[in-house]
């Protein structure tokens, strides 16, 4: 009985203590950041921070948890893209689709919102301290429809 649970053991013990991975695909970054195209990609937990990703397109595209601090977005499309808890400080979103994405928890503190479309967005607990948004229907706590 001892040796059966001893063998349990040795062989539980090491997923408690695995080393974390990342969620992105590498192939998906690679090609984002090379040629701006990422449609349907794995982005989740890509830091993409300070990137240069002008009319990137992101439809489709799973960015749950990503860090786009500081990135340039200006007329990148995420259309319905997981965006959950996506943190956009310092971003810059000019002219951006953000349609049918989910927003939901996502940071833009001290981002710059304008001209952005979130028609059909899920937008629960967002974080907009500091962001300047213009001529944008982003709210707190809803979807684009509710406002």
């Amino acid at each position: 009985m001892k040796t059966k649970l001893l063998a349990i053991v040795t062989l539980v013990a090491p997923l408690f203590f695995a080393i974390p991975t990342k969620a992105e695909n590498p192939q998906h970054v690679e090609r984002l950041l090379t040629t701006g195209q990422c449609y349907g990609c794995n982005l989740s937990g890509a830091d993409l921070s300070e990137a240069h990703l002008i009319g990137a397109d992101f439809r489709e595209a799973d960015l749950r948890g990503a860090n786009l601090t500081g990135a340039n977005l200006e007329g990148a499309d995420f259309t319905g893209a997981n965006l959950e808890g996506a943190n956009f400080t310092d971003a810059f979103l000019t002219n951006a689709s953000l349609n049918n994405a989910d927003l939901d928890e996502v940071n833009f503190t001290s981002a710059t919102i304008h001209d952005a479309q979130v028609e059909g967005a899920s937008m629960n607990d967002l974080t907009i301290t500091d962001a300047d948004i213009f001529n944008t229907k982003i709210g707190v706590g809803g979807s684009y429809d509710e406002l």
